[in-house]
Formats: C-alpha cells, structure tokens, sequence
C-alpha cells in the first residue's frame, strides 16, 4: 500500500468531512444502517439495533476522547504503522526470518531506543506521517546517536555531511547537529516530506528509497520501471542492493513490533509519554550548570545532547537542548528566574513557558486571551503539539 503526504491528502479532505458529518448524523438516526451500527454498538449485536446513545451532557467528540490511549510506546507507534499491508511481500518476509534468527539483537538496539522513541513517534504523529519512520533509526544507526559509518555518515539518521550542511544541520563552535537528536530528526522529517512532493507526487516508499540512494538514482529507477510499462512504484524499481532491502527492512522490523509475541521477540517496557522534551537555549549555557538547575547529572545530560562536543551550549549554534521531560518545567522556571512560568523580555511583553501538561485553550483562559489569538501571535498551527519550555508571547504587540 502507497502512503502519501499531507498536501496529496488534502484533495479528499471534503469526502472526509462529508463522511465525518455522517457519522455524526448516525448516532441520532434511528434507522442507521449497519455499517454505522458497528461504530456504536458490539460486533455481537443483530442489524436492527439501535446506535449506543450518549449521555445528554457529552458530545460526540467527547465520546471519541474517551477511548484509551496506548500506555506503552511500542502500542503508541503500531496504532501509526500504514505499511502493513506489504508484510507479505516476499522481501518483506525474508527479513523478518532474518531478524527473527537473532532476536537478542533486536532487544538490545530497541533497549537503545528508550530515551528516543516516544519523543520521535509524537514528531511523526504530528505530521501524519506513517509510524513506521520512526524506526528509520533502528536500520540507519541501531538507535546510536553518535554512530559514525566509515563513509562519513553520523547520529541517528546518519546524515552525510553535504546532506546535512543542505538541511541546516551546522557543524562547529563545538557541536554537529547531526548528532543533535532534536535537530536531526526534525531535519530527517523534513527530508522525507520534501523530496516525496518534490519527487514523487508525495509517495513517502519512493521518498524513502532516495533517503538511502538518492534522488537521481530513483528517479533513473522509476523511468526505466515505466519504460517496462510499470506504474513505477517502490516495489517495482531495480535498485542498487541496499536499497532494494531499505523499505523491506523497515516494514519488518516494524511487524514484528506490531506483533512482538507472534515472532517471540521482547521488547523493552517504555511509556508511551516522551522521556525527553525540547529546551530553548536563549544565551549560552555551561552543561554541568545546566544540569543542576535541571536536577539531573552531567553524565545524563550530556548522553541527551551527544551534539555538543564540548561543555557548553552556545545560542549561534544550538537552539534546543534535549532534558528528561519531568525536569524541563523546573530548568526553564530557573533560567528565567520565575517559578511561576510567567516572565517578560527586555521589550516588556509577556512571555509564557509551557509545562507539562499544558493545552494552549488552558493557557488562554489563565491569560485571559483567546486560543485563536494565541496560536496566531506564536505561529502555531498545531494547538496539540505544545512542548514544555516552549515560550509564548502573551500580547500580539
């Protein structure tokens, strides 16, 4: 199954809404098709039952609120998978015998995903992109930030030099946001999402195998796979050999964390909230400083952050540090001198550091302005995607 990006999907956002607003109009209609009925109702009922009513104080979003969420990462990330389909492909299937010969293996490099994976499915999420990605670094680099191949790639996503000066991925004073996870997956996303528009129509597979090729061997790929009278999919381009396995390798390893028992695999315990959140740095800041403003040690900061390369983190070159996410709120209170969240810039305005826990609608009301008002003059278009120590101003002055 083809996946493809936002702007491609925005062509069905009508047919969505009108089936949206159908659904809606099932759960008042007494006579609701079956089809329906299975959305309110247990597979067990007989067609003629009648929708599951909602109490007279609770609203049909409400109700879809209320479902559970996933209390692990790996449930987090499978409820995002998009490629199963293709698990039966036979490439597909050759690497999850291969990964299944060796399943300590895949303990190990998953173990090494802890401090990461949540963090980097809410990034995917955000952008309705297929969960699978977020796995991308388990094949790139076995989920090593500070993994180096011998052709010069480096971190997580294993970036190229070029490829990463391109990306802004800057490199000196100090630092290499390639090995930035923060910076570097942002950047990857980016990528991804970049080439498949500008490439392949927003087919992500096709966008994947230039990830790891290059564009102009796909695209050499795909004109000879449609000189064959192809459709000039992934699956259908001869490829160089490593290539070829990069999207089979990708989807296995992501049925067997869809299925881990199923492929007698253990994967670690990991809670389905971020271990990590984002930290602006507005003025250069020593590392063991930091850390215990934060209240963790050195050795765990600096293991967050493997793209300093030296003991300080200069605004010029490092715009976020990575912090465990429960110490975020107490790091950002104590750089701005003000336990309460609320500061103000040298100009006066009224600044907002975002907690835990926080909704840009709670934020407004406590603030007295409205959520609209505050999403426009911070320039957020994803009210849900707030991190803490993300700062808001307050004013549109």
């Amino acid at each position: 199954m083809t996946y493809h990006t936002t702007r491609r999907r925005i062509l069905g956002l009508t047919s969505c809404l009108a089936l949206m607003g159908s659904l809606m109009a099932a759960t008042g209609n007494s006579q609701a098709s079956t089809t329906h009925q299975r959305d309110f109702t247990d597979d067990s009922t007989s067609h003629t039952a009648q929708p599951t009513a909602l109490p007279s104080n609770q609203t049909f979003w409400d109700a879809l609120a209320l479902e559970p969420k996933p209390t692990d990462a790996w449930s987090r990330l499978a409820e995002a998978f998009h490629w199963q389909d293709d698990v039966d492909q036979a490439r597909v299937q050759q690497w999850i015998d291969h990964y299944r010969q060796s399943p300590h293996n895949i303990t190990e490099i998953t173990e090494r995903a802890r401090p990461w994976l949540a963090w980097i499915t809410e990034r995917v999420e955000e952008r309705g992109l297929p969960g699978e990605i977020a796995l991308i670094p388990f094949i790139e680099s076995s989920f090593d930030p500070t993994a180096r191949s011998h052709r010069g790639a480096a971190g997580l996503w294993q970036f190229m030099p070029g490829t990463g000066n391109a990306l802004g991925l800057r490199r000196g004073g100090g630092y290499d946001g390639r090995l930035d996870v923060a910076r570097s997956t942002h950047a990857a996303l980016d990528y991804i999402e970049m080439q498949a528009e500008q490439w392949y129509e927003g087919d992500i597979e096709l966008s994947l195998a230039a990830y790891n090729a290059g564009a102009g061997t796909v695209n050499n790929a795909r004109s000879a796979a449609r000189s064959r009278g192809q459709v000039g999919s992934y699956w259908d381009l001869k490829l160089p050999r490593e290539t070829m396995a990069y999207v089979p390798k990708l989807i296995a390893i992501s049925a067997i964390v869809a299925e881990p028992e199923r492929y007698d695999v253990e994967l670690p315990n990991i809670e389905a909230a971020p271990a990590v959140a984002e930290v602006p740095v507005t003025r250069p800041m020593d590392l063991g400083e930091t850390a215990r403003l934060a209240g963790v040690s050195h050795a765990a900061l600096a293991d967050l952050n493997p793209g300093l390369l030296g003991s300080n983190a200069d605004p010029r070159h490092v715009k976020r540090l990575l912090v465990p996410a429960d110490s975020a709120e107490r790091l950002v209170a104590r750089l701005n001198g003000d336990a309460s969240g609320r500061t103000a810039t040298a100009d006066g305005d009224d600044v907002y550091v975002v907690r835990r826990g926080d909704s840009l609608s709670a934020i407004a009301s406590r603030h007295a302005v409205t959520p609209a008002d505050l999403a426009r003059w911070n320039g957020i278009e994803r009210p849900n995607a707030l991190q803490p120590g993300q700062q808001l101003t307050l004013s549109g002055s």
